[in-house]
């Protein structure tokens, strides 16, 4: 078999490969059917536990989970042994700290000596919290408050990229569909009350955007804040109906839906949150962003996923961890409709291009059928880049192997070119090419 082939030029930059950092949240699958097992095991050689759940794979500088650099791809002796002789391993963060110029000049008067994105790939069994992120101020006041809640000071506008079939919850539903839910989940009124409810039959579109996001955030404020007691009974009180209705009628999606999450989170609020929050389901190849104070929930598949560099997350359901329900139901905009969703726009036969309206991140997804070659040219900011399948060479300082699992940082300006005798798919991410041409 002909080997693919990854070869990069630049005047002072050389591809550094990458070990990357495995998350094990409780909602990821099994190491035994878990794709981010899998690439973690190719990426670092590593035993895998097949039982064990595997749920994250991030690929940045954020030292909630540092990336390594490898020895021997783009990395000098020197720079992997200490003052006192010592042989050391070295983050991505440290080389980078070392060796700002790989960042590009514009990057660094922007961000420092700091990658802006982090990079990740997502295998989601059960649902993630009902959750959202804070923006920059927030986050800032957060962290100096809750410093072992909220990990940083830093905003973390994402983006999802399905890799399978993927679903989500994300934003708030339009008023039609509300008005739609209060009168027909009867759970949800005995939970908010008929005030509240009567408040959202009586809005129209004349009353302006302000008015309904404030009669939204009342009763998503008084659902939220419900007593876990009343919780339970009237959670109950819904699976129980469901069951009579779907011996009537099949249900819809989204009753199909929170049946499944009431038996990954029994008795939990976020069952019921989830009828006010749009169902989403993502195509491979298809994309949706969220931008900070959005609320949203990955409900199940496997996803590549980018954003700014932090690890901030106040949750109100669905979730086991810390619950932050005040400030959740403070911090969101609550903005109502469906969201956008991305199909990214070609830059060449063999890549497409996600460009969410955030400055830190776009993400490049190259599916490369056999005896084909993909283009990158080169940038004024850095890329990480992510073999998903298919294996080949890389040309850099040296010829090596690449099969799937590898993971390289590509310095600014380096231009880069994908071929293959045999097929390949990777991903790329680096800073949003509309930051350069501000």
């Amino acid at each position: 078999m002909e080997a693919d082939l990854l070869s990069a030029t630049d005047g002072r930059g050389r591809l550094v490969r990458l070990m990357g950092c495995v998350k094990n949240y409780d909602w990821g699958p099994p190491g035994k059917e878990s794709r981010v097992a899998r690439l973690y095991a190719c990426n670092s050689g590593n035993y895998v536990d097949q039982e064990k759940p595997y749920a994250e794979f991030w690929m940045g500088t954020h030292d909630s989970g540092p990336s390594y650099v490898v020895e021997g791809t783009g990395v000098t002796e020197n720079e992997l042994v200490s003052g006192k002789g010592e042989r050391h391993k070295l983050t991505l963060k440290n080389w980078i700290q070392n060796n700002p110029s790989v960042l590009g000049e514009k990057v660094v008067n922007k961000w420092g000596t700091n990658l802006p994105f982090l990079f990740k790939v997502l295998s989601v069994a059960k649902a993630l919290s009902i959750q959202a992120h804070p923006d920059k101020d927030l986050a800032s006041r957060l962290h100096s408050t809750l410093p072992d809640v909220y990990k940083d000071d830093n905003h973390k506008p994402e983006m999802a990229l399905a890799l399978t079939e993927f679903e989500a919850l994300c934003g708030f539903i339009s008023l039609e569909e509300l008005k739609l839910i209060v009168q027909t989940v009867p759970e949800i009124v005995e939970l908010v009350g008929t005030a509240h409810t009567e408040q959202v039959l009586e809005l129209n579109e004349d009353d302006g955007k302000e008015k309904g996001k404030l009669v939204l955030q009342s009763v998503f404020t008084e659902l939220m804040s419900a007593n876990k007691d009343v919780v339970a009974e009237v959670i109950a009180k819904l699976i129980s109906r469901l069951h009579v209705k779907n011996q009537a009628r099949e249900l819809t999606e989204k009753e199909q839906m929170v049946l499944r999450l009431e038996k990954q989170y029994p008795a939990d609020i976020g069952v019921l949150a989830a009828f006010l929050l749009n169902y989403v389901k993502l195509n491979p190849g298809e994309a949706l962003y969220l931008g900070a104070n959005e609320p949203h929930a990955y409900l199940y598949g496997d996803c590549i996923e980018c954003m700014a560099t932090s690890d901030n997350v106040v949750r109100a359901g669905l979730t086991p961890k810390h619950r932050d329900v005040k400030t959740l139901c403070s911090m969101l905009t609550y903005r109502q409709g469906f969201p956008e969703i991305l199909q990214g726009t070609a830059v060449n036969p063999h890549v497409m291009r996600y460009i969410p309206p955030f400055d830190e991140f776009e993400v490049d997804r190259s599916i490369l059928p056999e005896q084909s070659t993909a283009e990158f040219p080169a940038i004024p900011g850095p890329s990480i880049f992510m073999v998903v399948e298919g294996e080949g060479t890389v040309t850099a300082s040296s010829n090596e192997i690449i099969r799937e699992g590898d993971v390289f940082f590509a310095p600014a300006n380096t231009s880069t070119s994908v071929s293959t005798s045999s097929g390949l798919h990777l991903y790329r991410t680096g800073v949003n090419s509309r930051f350069f041409e501000e």
